[in-house]
């Protein structure tokens, strides 16, 4: 399932997705992927640490997924445009216009192309690990111009967490480790990390919008994410034992920086953020 945006095409300001499969057989496939993944060693946790794929936080869930396909985004889910290769927002340039009504649209058209007739179509004739082909996770970084893809597909990536994750990319979010502060809160273990990861990890030059670090942000990877050898890549400080990352949706804190970006901070209620900027959030059953 894709999600697109067009500048001349207005959409509700809430909608949700409809799974397209079972909570068994989603399930079954993700777990059936990272499987696979353990023994090609895309990604590895501690042998007594290994999570269920419905445990992990978001990002890992993403990271499974598109690593799965030998996929490479920057940052494991960040897509880029030749017109703008950078993965900042100078100057605010990748934000979502106001409308003269005040509020913030980001129209949408749903794909169908991995609907419930394409997978009733697919699965009787073919194994169900060979649905692998079809997740993959990702998102522009804010608005591109013109219309743009963000990817669900159906059913690897239909997660309330991995929705939650990639729309704040297309809102204008980076990941929480890569702001320019992340140093006062957390240690980048680079000699655990995968060397042809290490520059998932560099720090970018981020507007943190006063607000405080975030460990259980929706946007925060995960303590093992891109792990060589199954140590942690990402240990928060001063307490290393503080969780990182979920993969429930995004956080007060999340909530509270959309608000900030978009200059709508007379919506003290969260709740009101999800009719003042669209937000979509897979609505698993």
């Amino acid at each position: 399932m894709f999600w697109r945006a067009s500048q001349d095409q207005r959409g509700s300001t809430l909608v949700s997705f409809l799974s397209y499969t079972s909570y068994n057989i989603l399930h079954f496939y993700c777990n059936s992927v990272f499987r696979k993944m353990k023994r090609k060693r895309f990604f590895v946790f501690p042998s007594d640490e290994i999570p269920d794929f419905d445990d992990m936080t978001a990002m890992d869930q993403i990271l499974v997924v598109n690593s799965s396909k030998g996929l490479s985004f920057r940052e494991g889910d960040i897509a880029y445009s030749y017109a703008r290769s950078a993965i900042n927002c100078p100057d605010n340039t990748c934000l979502w216009p106001k409308s003269i009504d005040g509020f913030v649209y980001v129209p949408y058209i749903l794909s169908p192309l991995y609907g419930i007739s394409f997978l009733r179509t697919f699965l009787p004739d073919h194994k169900r690990s060979l649905l692998i082909d079809f997740f993959v996770c990702w998102s522009f970084l804010g608005q591109t111009g013109g219309s743009q893809v963000l990817s669900l597909q159906s059913p690897g990536c239909m997660w309330a967490g991995i929705a939650a994750h990639e729309f704040m990319h297309a809102l204008g979010f980076v990941h929480e480790q890569s702001r320019s502060d992340r140093d006062h809160y957390v240690t980048i273990v680079w000699k655990n990390i995968m060397p042809e990861h290490i520059h998932n990890f560099r720090k970018q030059a981020t507007n943190n919008l006063n607000s405080p670090y975030d460990y259980s942000s929706v946007m925060h990877y995960g303590r093992y994410a891109f792990s060589e050898d199954g140590g942690p890549t990402i240990i928060p400080r001063p307490d290393p034992y503080i969780p990182i990352g979920q993969r429930d949706g995004p956080s007060a804190l999340d909530l509270h920086k959309i608000n900030t970006l978009y200059d709508c901070g007379r919506y003290n209620d969260t709740k009101q953020l999800y009719y003042l900027i669209i937000l979509i959030i897979a609505d698993l059953l």
